[in-house]
């Protein structure tokens, strides 16, 4: 242990940092308080303390400058460590006079702040014209900043037992990485720093005590908050805005060392070269995440995203498993269906004639025209979908519960138990304190902050809601467009199928429907990349203009914007095959037509799953190839075209931030893409997942590559992020709760009305009427017929050389020789309410079981919760018995024995208190 208070007086200076200004109060640090009383410049309600009124600001040393390698990620020096960088380029226009004055003033405030400057002229770049400011924060800084941040340190090693082993974990090491890179530190006990109590800490070594994480996000928190001058009549301040307006053009920490080789300095840690080696490459796709290390490389908040894509890759095995099994077992039963056999069979299927799938331009056509896809079809639409639909609903709930437990066990791992949100994550955003210039009295601290008139945030939020409804009705407009398309090309496609003799080879398996289907398909899904594209920018303009109050606020804004938005425009084309088309046809002599001119799509013989299947696939995989595209092949692209010249330079021309800086930012929204992007996927394989069992396979594959590569990107192509903490993946887990309850009625209703499964089992137990073959005749009976001669001239077709005089079509309607003609049949009644009767029980079983798992598995482990206990018990007790012995030693030093022996003995029992409890 260490203990700075014995350090010489004249060796440390003391700071007020409330100073800078003459006869202003000192509200923070003193980035903060270089401000008039009337500026939008952030003060308590910041989250800041009385702790930030004081720096120990250690006097300047000479530097060293002697040669070192620019590979290092230390000052000239070799011993301050380079915790941030700037850089910026001379700016020749007139706006660059303002600019090189914004940068003089944020850098004299920096170093004011007591951070540490220097700086690497152009002449020494490798393009000759980049400027880099290199930041270092001293002990002091770090310590002042650590307890305003509430940063927990370690004062004693962790002394609980690890759990028993398994006697399986044999079975599992070809799995495991190294010990060293999957617990790179020591299991601690922690406490919340306090510069008054350095000597609890295992301080060993000033300089690494702090993580360069930590350190990192020290800095951002200073340069988020320090101003640049004034502006307008407003003071202006943080690092964002002077990326914004380009006076500096990249700020970033720095890698410790280049992904593909160590670092020569033997001071590095070298955790980028071991992260690129055991995780960021596709041949370790097997083996486990080194969570740990991933923490404390890139913070908490990347950590737990990793964490949770794992966890989700694991259960999704489970689920792939089992919808495999489903989809095999529909494979080898595809001969047993009697339903296609009787479809593809010359003397059943070939005699039955169907009536023209469009007006006038359409023939009538033999149903075992549709033999392949109907038995393509039973490979989805078997029993095993029943089975799989209840399943996945019982897998949603397992994935949600035990997800809670493996993230409350990160929580306590992490540190993460009395994580501070409305310190953290609920300081008021910069730009909401620049942009509210009235201000109101807190009723809590009793100190006056900006505050956004009620009137004002009524405005914004109805722009806002009308822009959003604006987008959502541009997709179901698109949505009517495709399906305009599919009517209009039908019988286009019916017709050249026809008449061309080269498609007559793949005719039966390439039909005018699956031709529609397959192409609508892909037209929507090139829609829908234009639309997400364009709604993005969008997005984000319209929740910056309705000035959230905290980061919190902001990012749940986003993210319900951005998601509701996906969810209609990747889940509607879906929606409209599985609950719409098909149900609203009408039947020959009185179809219904959209806008009274095209005739609302059937569904094949077969039923409409078929193309659920399709629609599903296609938008699926292509979303997540497109995605692929985009998060590794072009910043890989970009950082090539960057580094090209530079790459072939000798390390002592290309330095480390000059290598940084010609990666790709990961910015702050960053993970919320990844985590849009994965949930989007989540939707796809639960909430129709009745119609594509092996939707959770292409997902299982998806996300094997998905960890890789968004390691990958991570620890090769973007600059180092700045850390952060998190303590779960927010927002997101309300939306899969959403979701898993959402997914439990539309599989539901997919099996009811999408599926064929209730009407054979109507047709199985009430109107068999062969009791050796129990479905046969059961397409016969599901096929209505209709008079030819009913047809008027406006759907009768054109030409009819066989001379049919009636046709079959998919109802269950009277002939019409029957007194109820065209009116719909008993059985018709019959199955609607069997459908019904299945979606309402099908529901109520899920939900209990649901309901039930979910109250059966606890939310926190019970060693989780013991560890939680112990862990501050134990530090309670060494935190009073650290105030017990400063106050007999003070009481040995001092007069006044009494007033010292009354706090000794009520020291004394609460250290008797606390090990009671």
């Amino acid at each position: 242990m260490m203990n700075r208070a014995g350090k010489a007086e004249k060796e440390e200076t003391l700071i007020e940092m409330g100073q800078a200004n003459e006869g202003e109060e000192s509200n923070g640090p003193l980035c903060e308080n270089l401000s008039n009383t009337d500026s939008d410049l952030p003060g308590n309600a910041e989250g800041l303390s009385t702790t930030e009124t004081t720096l120990l600001i250690s006097d300047l040393q000479g530097i060293n400058k002697r040669h070192q390698s620019k590979d290092s990620v230390f000052f000239r020096d070799g011993i301050r460590r380079i915790d941030f960088v700037l850089a910026y380029v001379d700016d020749p226009k007139i706006e660059g006079e303002k600019k090189v004055e914004r940068r003089r003033e944020f850098e004299n405030n920096l170093a004011k702040a007591g951070l540490e400057l220097e700086t690497e002229d152009k002449k020494d770049s490798e393009n000759g014209k980049t400027y880099f400011v290199k930041i270092h924060a001293p002990w002091e800084v770090l310590t002042t900043y650590a307890e305003v941040l509430n940063i927990k340190v370690p004062i004693k090693e962790n002394d609980i037992s690890c759990a028993v082993e398994n006697p399986f974990d044999c079975m599992f090491k070809p799995f495991r990485l190294p010990e060293i890179v999957m617990y790179p530190e020591p299991d601690y006990f922690t406490a919340p720093f306090s510069k008054e109590r350095q000597e609890l800490y295992l301080i060993d070594d000033e300089h690494t005590f702090f993580s360069p994480s930590v350190r990192n996000r020290i800095v951002f928190y200073i340069l988020t908050r320090c101003p640049y001058g004034t502006e307008e009549g407003k003071k202006k301040f943080g690092i964002k805005r002077l990326l914004n307006n380009g006076t500096y053009a990249a700020a970033y920490p720095l890698h410790d060392c280049q992904y593909w080789r160590r670092a020569n300095d033997p001071k590095c840690e070298n955790e980028r070269y071991t992260l690129y080696r055991e995780w960021a490459r596709f041949p370790r796709f097997f083996k486990e995440q080194p969570l740990d290390l991933i923490r404390k490389y890139y913070g908490e908040r990347i950590g737990i995203y990793f964490a949770w894509l794992g966890f989700y890759t694991e259960m999704l095995f489970i689920a792939a498993v089992i919808g495999l099994i489903c989809f095999l077992y529909g494979a080898f039963t595809m001969n047993e269906n009697i339903s296609s056999t009787e479809i593809c069979d010359p003397t059943i299927g070939g005699e039955i004639i169907m009536c023209p799938l469009c007006d006038r331009k359409c023939g009538y056509w033999r149903l075992n025209s549709t033999c392949e896809p109907s038995q393509y079809s039973h490979l989805f639409d078997n029993v095993a979908t029943l089975f799989f639909a209840i399943f996945m609903g019982i897998w949603v709930t397992l994935f949600l519960e035990f997800w809670k437990r493996r993230q409350a066990r990160l929580e306590y791992e992490w540190d993460l138990v009395d994580f501070e949100e409305e310190q953290q994550q609920l300081q008021l955003r910069p730009e909401y304190e620049a942009k509210c210039t009235k201000k109101r009295k807190n009723p809590v601290t009793q100190e006056l902050e900006p505050y956004l008139p009620l009137t004002s945030q009524a405005v914004r939020f109805c722009i806002s809601g009308t822009t959003v409804l604006f987008w959502i009705s541009l997709i179901i407009a698109s949505m009517i467009a495709v399906i305009v398309y599919r009517l209009a090309v039908y019988a286009a496609f019916a017709s050249i199928m026809e008449n061309t003799q080269t498609l007559q080879p793949i005719k039966s398996l390439l039909t005018p429907q699956l031709a529609t289907s397959v192409t609508a398909s892909c037209l929507n899904f090139i829609i829908i990349m234009i639309l997400n594209f364009l709604y993005e920018r969008i997005a984000i303009w319209i929740t910056d203009m309705e000035i959230p109050r905290t980061h919190l606020e902001y990012e749940n804004r986003l993210t319900m914007k951005m998601f509701l938005f996906q969810f209609v425009n990747y889940y509607s084309s879906c929606f409209y095959v599985a609950f719409f088309k098909g149900k609203f046809v009408g039947y020959p002599g009185h179809y219904t037509y959209m806008f009274d001119r095209w005739r609302n799509e059937e569904c094949d013989p077969a039923g409409c799953l078929i193309e659920l299947t399709t629609q599903l696939t296609i938008v699926m995989a292509g979303k997540q190839i497109w995605g692929n595209i985009q998060e590794a092949i072009v910043p890989w692209i970009w950082n090539w075209w960057g580094r090209r010249k530079a790459r072939s330079n000798p390390e002592n021309l290309y330095s480390r931030w000059e290598q940084d800086y010609d990666l790709q930012t990961f910015g702050p929204l960053g993970l919320f893409y990844e985590y849009l992007e994965m949930v989007i996927q989540f939707g796809f394989i639960t909430l129709f997942v009745a119609s594509f069992p092996l939707a959770p396979l292409l997902a299982l594959m998806n996300n094997i590559l998905e960890i890789r590569v968004d390691a990958w990107k991570l620890t090769t192509q973007f600059r180092r992020p700045v850390a952060a903490k998190a303590h779960s993946i927010g927002v997101w887990q309300e939306i899969l709760n959403g979701m898993a309850v959402l997914s439990v009625v539309t599989n539901a209703f997919i099996v009811a009305f999408t599926s064929d499964m209730i009407p054979r089992l109507v047709y199985f137990y009430a109107y068999v009427t062969d009791d050796d073959s129990a479905m046969a005749g059961y397409i016969n009976n599901s096929l209505s017929i209709f008079n030819i001669a009913d047809f008027s001239n406006k759907t009768r077709p054109d030409e009819n050389p066989d001379n049919f005089t009636t046709c079959r079509y998919r109802d269950y309607r009277y002939p019409p020789d029957h007194v109820k003609k065209y009116a719909h049949t008993m059985q018709f009644w019959h199955i609607l309410a069997a459908k019904m009767a299945f979606i309402i029980i099908m529901e109520h079983v899920v939900f209990l079981v649901k309901f039930f798992v979910a109250w059966m598995i606890p939310d926190v482990p019970s060693e989780v919760k013991a560890k939680i206990k112990r862990e501050k018990y134990l530090t309670q007790k060494i935190l009073h018995e650290y105030e017990l012995n400063k106050l007999k030693q003070k009481l040995y030093e001092s007069r006044n024995h009494a007033s010292i022996e009354r706090e000794v003995i009520a020291s004394e029992g609460r250290v008797e208190l606390s090990e009671v409890m």
